[in-house]
């Protein structure tokens, strides 16, 4: 091939060489072409004349050439050369200098590189003519194009590549699967090295390729993707239209087959065989079974059913969406007792069936399933399941209220204990026989308190009290006519003092514990000791509610403010049963629309709400009195604590019991003395008569001898205590002449010396002097609370006289 395309390539070249040296020749008589000089250009010949230019057409080289020496593309050649020389020729442009080459003297063009059309399909060059010696332009610089030559180099290729198309399976003849195309680079315009055609290279005996458009069919009818579910096809592309010496190239395509429901499905066996014990509750599962399908995909969707009446009514069949597969399950109980083994006939059939492929066949299949039920021991069954039973409420403990039964569904039939759950009848309000099942009261019945009894029963086997079974039942306490009717409310009402004559005041009704089967009526009169009654009337309205209205004119509230009307009230039983109940009536006092005003010394009618307003003004009122009481008692105390008068003041003495020798600062702190020398003046004492104390005005009584009789302490001649003993004196007498005024006596105990006492020692018990002379007498004229002391003194001072002697 490659020696066919260079004895090619020389061929055109001689052709091209003498089609060059035939336009050279023409240039000498062609007319002027677009390469001419401008006007006023030098070159313009005088007299007019225009001279010749460039005169030429396009250049041609063939592409990959192959030779040694460099390729003549053609000669430029100016009509102004006489061939001596002075001429020189030269290009610029695309290539110019390194891929063509150009000879300045004889203008001739040479390619010294070997081209290739598909990456550059033309050059442009411009040439000038230039004088020798002065290197000026003979000519105007002018452009033409160099075109390479296509030859047949590239081979068709697919691009697109790789292909997967898919058809069907089943398709007929022809059915159009995927489309491919090769592209070819060489010159489509030039020859046919660029017309491709398409043939099958594997795969024929099943597929086809349209030779120009590269479109792949079917090439038979029974594609069954069972058998095969995908081909490898290749597909040759040819240039030179197939001709001998084309180029060609190849490329795989794989064709899926895809799935169509043409196959039924089949269970792969005709029986299966499980087994369930009775006991098993409704919804257990009992096995699988699954029908295969040899298509894929949504065409191997199955349902599941039942077709036989038996195993209908006992089973039921669901399909598994993810594995296809159909689930029997327990629909109603079973009874190993009734029935041992079931026979259920299960068909599969596809859920999608194409009609295209119903000529087939039939697209469903049935296997048989044996269901053998196990035998275990079951607990005791109730027999009749009735769970509601009825008493009266009135009963006698004891009473049968009803009879449960309950029988071993075995074949051996053991015998049947009962027992009542207790912690559905906590309070053992009802009984069970446990042999025969009857259940009876335990304690008396009251429907009022409950009007349902839920229990539970047990029955469990005689001999093994592991099986028991339990039933929930319903009792339900009828009703006695046992309470009496009574008034809704405790009713009360009131009467203007202007009343008339058959003015209603009251509407009543009552209410009833009991509830009648038939309902309630009452009937309302009033009770026998109010038949005299002349000031009201009651009216019954038949609708179990009573009127009370007023039988006279007008009442007084001075004569009587209140009334107590007794109504008697019956219902209608059986047995009748009756109460009394009391309607109290107010006389009030009413405005001129009849409106109350008040009852006796209160308002009866109030407006029923407050303005924020007034709610806040009386909160205010409320709240400045707490303060104004809180006010005065704290003055009050204030003004108390600061009394400087006698009579004003209200001193309370503190006598206190000393168990050693002096309380040292705590003195001053139990009692302030300073408050009993400021009430006295101690100048006026001691320039009197002895400082008007108790004894003021008794004969034999003077201030030197009762300040002798005082306990004798250690004396200092600058203290004067005389104003104490006054003022003992004094309060002592008003607690004796005032018998209801308690004592306020203080004690204190010390129970240790004390420290820094600025005073000396104002007791003299307990001193380290055992030899005082003193009377203690005097105490006793202090009144009658005083006169215990003296005696335990006067009884010390004996002992004391005792021991010495």
């Amino acid at each position: 091939m490659a020696k066919g395309l260079q004895g090619f390539s020389w061929t055109m070249l001689l052709l091209f060489c003498a089609i060059q040296e035939l336009g050279s020749w023409a240039m000498q008589t062609a007319v002027e072409g677009p390469g001419l000089g401008e006007p006023g250009d030098p070159a313009l010949l005088a007299g007019g004349r225009v001279k010749r230019g460039w005169v030429w057409n396009q250049f041609f080289v063939v592409e990959e050439y192959t030779g040694t020496e460099p390729l003549y593309v053609g000669k430029i050649h100016s009509d102004s050369d006489e061939g001596d020389g002075s001429i020189k020729y030269t290009i610029s442009g695309e290539g110019a200098g390194t891929i063509f080459l150009i000879d300045e003297i004889t203008g001739d063009i040479h390619a010294t590189e070997r081209l290739d059309r598909e990456q550059k399909t033309f050059y442009t060059l411009r040439a000038q003519a230039r004088d020798r010696q002065t290197d000026q332009l003979l000519e105007p610089e002018s452009e033409f194009i160099i075109k390479v030559q296509d030859i047949n180099d590239s081979e068709p290729r697919f691009l697109e590549g790789p292909y997967i198309g898919s058809v069907a399976e089943l398709s007929p003849i022809g059915t159009s699967v995927m489309q491919v195309m090769a592209s070819d680079a060489d010159d489509p315009t030039y020859g046919s090295s660029a017309r491709v055609v398409y043939s099958v290279l594997e795969g024929e005996q099943h597929f086809t390729v349209d030779s120009k458009t590269g479109v792949i069919r079917t090439a038979v009818a029974d594609l069954d993707r069972e058998t095969q579910d995908r081909y490898e096809v290749v597909i040759r592309a040819t240039d030179m239209a197939g001709q001998l010496g084309g180029l060609s190239g190849s490329t795989t395509v794989t064709i899926v087959v895809t799935d169509v429901n043409d196959n039924p499905p089949r269970f792969p066996q005709k029986m299966y065989q499980f087994s369930i014990v009775e006991t098993a509750p409704v919804g257990t599962a009992i096995g699988r079974v699954k029908a295969e399908d040899s298509d894929v995909g949504e065409n191997t969707d199955m349902t599941y059913q039942v077709k036989d009446e038996e195993g209908v009514e006992m089973f039921k069949v669901t399909t598994d969406s993810n594995t296809q597969e159909a689930v029997i399950t327990v629909q109603k109980p079973l009874d190993y007792e009734s029935k041992k083994v079931h026979t259920v006939v299960v068909e599969a059939l596809n859920k999608f069936v194409d009609p295209r492929f119903v000529d087939l066949g039939t697209f469903r299949d049935q296997t048989i399933v044996r269901v053998s039920v196990l035998d275990v021991d079951e607990p005791p069954e109730f027999r009749p399941p009735s769970n509601l039973m009825e008493v009266q409420e009135d009963a006698h403990v004891g009473s049968v209220v009803g009879v449960v039964t309950a029988l071993d569904p075995d074949t051996a039939n053991h015998p049947v204990r009962y027992a009542i759950d207790r912690s559905t009848d906590t309070e053992r309000i009802f009984d069970i026989d446990a042999k025969t099942g009857a259940i009876v009261t335990g304690k008396v019945l009251d429907r009022e308190t409950a009007g349902w009894h839920n229990i539970t029963v047990l029955a469990m086997e005689a001999d093994n009290h592991s099986q028991v079974s339990r039933a929930s039942l319903r009792i339900r306490i009828l009703d006695v006519n046992d309470n009496p009717p009574e008034l809704a409310t405790p009713y009360e009402a009131a009467v203007c003092e202007d009343a008339k004559p058959g003015q209603l005041i009251q509407t009543i009704s009552v209410v009833d514990r009991d509830e009648p089967q038939s309902g309630h009526r009452f009937y309302f009169t009033l009770a026998p000791e109010a038949s005299n009654n002349h000031h009201f009337s009651l009216l019954d309205i038949q609708d179990n509610t009573a009127a009370v209205h007023t039988q006279r004119v007008g009442f007084n509230r001075q004569e009587q403010d209140v009334y107590l009307l007794p109504i008697l009230v019956v219902d209608s039983g059986p047995p009748a049963l009756s109460s009394t109940g009391t309607l109290t009536i107010r006389v009030c006092g009413c405005d001129s629309n009849g409106a109350i005003q008040s009852c006796n010394s209160t308002a009866y009618v109030v407006s029923a709400t407050l303005s924020p307003g007034a709610l806040i003004a009386l909160l205010v009122c409320v709240l400045i009195l707490v303060v104004l009481v809180l006010l005065i008692l704290t003055l009050k105390r204030h003004h108390k604590s600061h009394l400087t008068s006698e009579d004003d003041e209200d001193m309370r003495d503190n006598v206190i019991k000393y168990n050693d020798e002096g309380g040292g600062e705590q003195d001053t702190e139990a009692y302030d003395m300073s408050a009993l020398r400021s009430l006295y003046d101690f100048s006026e004492i001691k320039a009197g008569d002895g400082g008007g104390g108790p004894g003021e005005g008794a004969p034999g009584r003077n201030p030197a001898s009762e300040l002798h009789a005082l306990p004798q302490w250690v004396q200092s001649p600058d203290l004067d205590f005389s104003v104490f003993r006054d003022y003992i004196c004094r309060k002592v007498e008003q607690a004796d002449e005032d018998l209801s005024v308690p004592p306020y006596d203080s004690f204190q105990t010390y129970a240790f010396e004390g420290s820094d006492s600025p005073v000396p020692s104002l007791s003299s018990i307990n001193t380290w002097s055992s030899g005082s002379e003193q009377d203690f007498s005097y105490l006793g004229g202090w009144g009658p609370r005083f006169r215990q002391l003296a005696a335990l003194y006067a009884g010390r001072r004996g002992d004391e006289d005792g021991e010495e002697s």
